[in-house]
């Protein structure tokens, strides 16, 4: 089961833009299989980022806002958000490592254990 918290379009500002450290945001659908495929590894990354990364999921169809304002079009589109910097995407599936280089992840070194 996945430790990974949910994010809103009503709490989006408040838990990603405002956020004091990096966040990671899965978007994502219940009925998309790829992001099924995603969800394993963005477990990993916040298991192996704890207390370094925030990580959490969206779901596009219950938070239409949010999705549109970032211009979601395909899912699963994991996104990178960091203080001051544009939001970076990755989309489709990718497993951890494919996600770690896209958003510079190894520079953070991770407190947990892979898996």
């Amino acid at each position: 089961m996945s430790t990974v918290q949910a994010v809103t379009d009503a709490t989006f500002d408040q838990l990603v833009l405002n956020a004091d450290k990096p966040v990671i945001v899965d978007f994502w659908a219940a009925w998309c299989g790829p992001c099924r495929l995603v969800a394993p590894e963005i477990d990993k990354i916040a298991e192996k980022y704890a207390g370094q990364v925030d990580v959490y999921k969206l779901d596009v169809d219950a938070n239409p806002h949010t999705a549109s304002h970032y211009g979601i079009m395909s899912i699963p589109t994991v996104g990178y958000f960091q203080k001051g910097a544009p939001p970076k995407a990755a989309v489709g599936f990718r497993p951890m490592e494919a996600l770690e280089a896209a958003f510079g992840l190894e520079a953070l070194g991770g407190l947990g254990a892979t898996a």
